[in-house]
């Protein structure tokens, strides 16, 4: 068997598309662009390059996009007043800080002070929680796009077996929360899981988001199997890689997403559904349909 691929490019055009064109009719309307705002902490080259292809993301989808650098000696107290200047701000209508921040100011501090209805990484207490809950929150990026791909594959989940392999708060949990909330089983291992390649091998679909370069192994997965991989990893020879032993588990699986190509393009494109969303909230009128 060889798996078809799932494409996250091509994915993420389409939801930029859609986007924009509600974006113009957000302008038309309202006269003017919902405005997406990100704060950079500091010189990091890797955050300096996320940053700039959300900006050129944002700005070719119509958005009013702005950037905030604050020298790596920033203080934590000048990084919650910009936080609380933006709060304010009606212009501004999502807030992205860039993690990681640098040492020592506390992330969890900065992203606490930031409005849940701007929060548009959707990593605030009150988003996380209806995330859990009754919902209506907004969703981290990540998986919300690992969520959109499944979806063009496996449009109606309700019943199938999910693993997730991560339980971060900001991949994993978040992750499994939406899966539970398309009625899967869900389950979700991690370093100390008992007998991890089996219990991938039960999985309808499997999800890896563990950080560890090529963890996952072709025969870990289930022939037929949903294989996202969210992983990201560089290797010694340069070579960018994902959680999963791509390769080996295209051979099983029945699809899968690549790395570079997949998972990461999806991450932005949700980031501009979900600076869309909050525009129109904060405007009073329904979220469009994307």
């Amino acid at each position: 068997m060889s798996a078809s691929i799932i494409d996250g490019k091509a994915v993420a055009r389409e939801s930029n598309q859609r986007v924009a064109q509600a974006v113009a009719a957000f302008k038309s309307a309202r006269g003017t662009a919902p405005g997406l705002t990100v704060v950079l902490v500091g010189e990091d080259p890797a955050s300096k390059v996320y940053v700039a292809n959300k900006e050129r993301e944002a700005k070719a989808a119509g958005f009013n996009s702005v950037q905030h650098r604050l020298p790596a000696g920033a203080t934590q107290a000048e990084v919650l007043a910009l936080v609380a200047r933006l709060n304010a701000d009606p212009a501004v209508n999502g807030i992205l800080v860039q993690l990681p921040l640098p040492k020592p100011i506390d992330s969890q501090a900065v992203l606490a002070a930031i409005d849940p209805g701007k929060d548009v990484d959707g990593f605030h207490a009150v988003n996380a929680g209806l995330l859990w809950g009754a919902g209506g929150g907004l969703v981290p990026c990540t998986p919300q796009g690992c969520m959109l791909l499944l979806k063009r594959v496996m449009p109606n989940p309700a019943g199938a077996n999910a693993v997730v392999v991560g339980r971060s708060q900001i991949v994993g949990k978040p992750v499994a929360a939406l899966l539970l909330g398309a009625d899967c089983t869900v389950t979700l291992a991690h370093s100390k899981t008992r007998d991890l390649p089996g219990v991938c091998r039960g999985a309808d679909i499997l999800i890896a988001a563990v950080g560890r370069a090529e963890m996952v192994r072709g025969d870990w997965v289930k022939p037929g199997a949903v294989v996202i991989d969210v992983g990201i990893n560089r290797k010694a020879d340069g070579k960018l890689v994902g959680d999963v032993a791509f390769a080996e588990a295209a051979q099983v699986a029945g699809f899968i997403t690549p790395v570079p190509g997949g998972v990461g393009p999806m991450t932005i494109a949700c980031l501009l559904r979900n600076t869309l969303i909050a525009a129109h909230r904060q405007a009073g009128l329904p979220a469009p349909q994307l």
